[in-house]
């Protein structure tokens, strides 16, 4: 087994493709980097990564049990929960997808700023309800 070491990749015909045998793999331009996806399909890492996540206890006391890019929770009520992005997004277009255990998570996207979202929480009853184990995760561009 042969192990490179370098500082710089550049491209023999281009200084912003990577290609493997005759296929190009890593494509970089002004801020943004492709990657071959399936078939020759072409995906955007930037775009494909999550932007900001956390799991988080909304039961009893508050608290981050680990996050990304999460400035801080907010137990506003029974339910009732934001969180704050530390680094905001573009706008509050982006997409926050939410999940609770065998809770009911519905995201309240007329609050949404692109530094907070926010959702309320039913138990199986349908009633507003804290959770133990709340996430979502964050994606979109970055502002």
């Amino acid at each position: 087994m042969s192990t490179v070491i370098l500082d710089t990749i550049t491209g023999k015909s281009t200084a912003t493709t990577i290609t493997i045998g005759s296929t190009p793999v890593v494509s970089a331009s002004a801020n943004s980097m492709t990657i071959r996806g399936e078939g020759s399909n072409q995906t955007s890492i930037q775009q494909g990564l999550a932007k900001c996540w956390v799991n988080a206890n909304m039961s009893g006391t508050a608290g981050i049990y680990d996050s990304f890019n999460t400035a801080s929770i907010v137990d506003n009520a029974t339910g009732n929960m934001s969180v704050t992005i530390a680094n905001d997004m573009a706008n509050n277009d982006y997409s926050d997808v939410w999940g609770a255990n065998t809770y009911h998570v519905v995201g309240n996207n007329s609050d949404k700023t692109a530094g907070l979202c926010k959702a309320t929480l039913h138990g199986t009853d349908n009633n507003a309800a804290d959770c133990s184990q709340v996430k979502v995760t964050v994606h979109g561009d970055l502002a």
